[in-house]
């Protein structure tokens, strides 16, 4: 076989070796963003230009919740936290809107105290969504009926929805790694 021949093969193998890999490389860091970020994966796809710039901003994402210093309660503050939430909660029989109030302000301290920045609900959201995001759409109706209310615009039974939706949020940031959820 002469040497023109062998660069003719090893040429175009090389070039679809080198597609092959950054095409597998792709795919596995789509499969991981998809993966970890559950529906907020496709929620950033649909709200980005393209699904290239979504995949930045959630990469950027996970780098910033990487530099934060996430950890899990002590079961002493676990079960304050819980002993909190029953307020809350016998709170609402009475005063509906002062309950969802009170279980925003709980949450956002329990995010604070598991070592999440707490500077504003979009980026609380944004910090969320690496380790929350298939909890994300309970936090955002919890947030937009506490709005509403804020406004007395809310129901009685929007409320009510919101105290569940809040709840879901709250019982994963109790969890701690070792797996110990609220009661």
């Amino acid at each position: 076989m002469s040497a023109g021949t062998l660069i003719a093969i090893i040429i175009p193998t090389v070039v679809v070796l080198a597609i092959l890999a950054v095409a597998l490389r792709i795919y596995l860091r789509r499969r991981h963003l998809e993966e970890r970020f559950g529906p907020e994966y496709e929620r950033t796809v649909e709200a980005e230009d393209s699904r290239l710039a979504a995949e930045r901003e959630l990469q950027e994402r996970e780098e910033r919740h990487d530099a934060l210093d996430i950890k899990p309660l002590p079961s002493s503050v676990q079960d304050r936290y819980t002993q909190d939430w029953s307020r809350v909660q016998e709170m609402f029989v009475d005063r509906p809107s002062d309950a969802v109030e009170e279980a925003d302000r709980l949450v956002t301290a329990l995010m604070s105290d598991r070592g999440y920045p707490t500077e504003g609900f979009e980026q609380q959201v944004k910090d969320l969504s690496v380790e929350h995001g298939r909890t994300l759409e309970h936090y955002r109706a919890a947030h937009e009926v506490s709005l509403r209310s804020g406004r007395q615009e809310a129901t009685t039974e929007e409320l009510r929805g919101a105290m569940v939706h809040y709840r879901a949020l709250f019982d994963e940031l109790l969890e701690d790694r070792g797996g110990r959820t609220a009661a």
